[in-house]
């Protein structure tokens, strides 16, 4: 899949190896893709294959001194590779959220969803706090998160997975950022979860216009979201095509493996269904 300069997110002969006593180890290598606005694209492959090193890579979190990353990352047109710790802090959270896979590493156990929703708000706009926490109420409404002053006043251990994930996904949206990193953020959860969370990570990009990059080895999960698709396999994208052809004519033998061993988010008898 061809990056243009259309591309919210452009990322363009990504290289990356790790240093280590004995010399080198490439992790991943010629990784070429891009995202435009309103769009999913699904990263797929087995545990190991460079997905999450891909988009440790896009949020600059990889230590600088035992990883060297070549290539190219932009987001609307500004390269991310190399760019200062300062500027790129301002970048996470604002203009690339991350989503990760388990909600309850991304709250602190010791204070409320709201102190840290409200505390993320204000440390990256000039808001007061009762305008962040307005906000805060705004959005959970908006994503149909029910009782919102209630969520804010609990710590994270009241909450379900499947809650805390969707107070992640909405404190991802307060911000309207221009990408979502989703990093299989439906693993943790049971059926009704997942599928909750994949509608609500729909609307946002539907209503936000913003650009989703979501990771899964679940091409389960890929088929019901994505517009297009990249397959990893040992740091390399062996295919890439838009979802219906990818799923309908697969050519690298990798993605067929994938393809037959792929569960479905419908039960046997009929698809969940729910209001959002």
């Amino acid at each position: 899949m061809e990056a243009n300069e259309r591309d919210i997110i452009n990322v363009k002969d990504l290289h990356v190896q790790v240093k280590t006593d004995g010399g080198s180890s490439t992790l991943v290598q010629d990784i070429n893709f891009g995202i435009k606005k309103g769009k999913i694209l699904g990263l797929v492959g087995e545990s190991g294959s460079g997905k999450t090193v891909t988009s440790m890579s896009i949020l600059q979190l990889h230590d600088k001194k035992k990883m060297d990353i070549k290539g190219s990352i932009t987001l609307q047109g500004r390269e991310l590779i190399n760019l200062e710790n300062k500027e790129m802090r301002k970048i996470r959270g604002k203009d690339i959220a991350f989503i990760m896979q388990n909600p309850m590493n991304a709250f602190t156990p010791v204070f409320t969803i709201g102190h840290q929703f409200i505390e993320t708000i204000r440390s990256h706009t000039t808001l007061t706090k009762k305008q962040a926490k307005q906000l805060a109420i705004d959005v959970m409404q908006s994503v149909n998160l029910p009782n919102a002053d209630k969520i804010l006043k609990n710590y994270p251990f009241e909450l379900s997975g499947g809650m805390l994930q969707r107070v992640m996904i909405a404190m991802a949206a307060s911000l309207n950022p221009s990408v979502i990193i989703a990093d299989e953020p439906t693993t943790a959860l049971d059926l009704h979860n997942q599928l909750l969370v994949l509608r609500l990570l729909d609307k946002i990009r539907t209503e936000y216009g913003t650009a989703i990059l979501l990771i899964s080895h679940d091409l389960g999960v890929i088929s019901e979201m994505a517009d297009d698709v990249v397959v990893m396999k040992q740091g390399r994208i062996v295919e890439a095509a838009d979802v219906l052809e990818l799923f309908d004519h697969p050519q690298h033998e990798y993605t067929k493996k994938l393809l037959r061993t792929r569960p479905t988010l419908y039960s046997q008898k009929q698809p969940y269904t729910y209001m959002l």
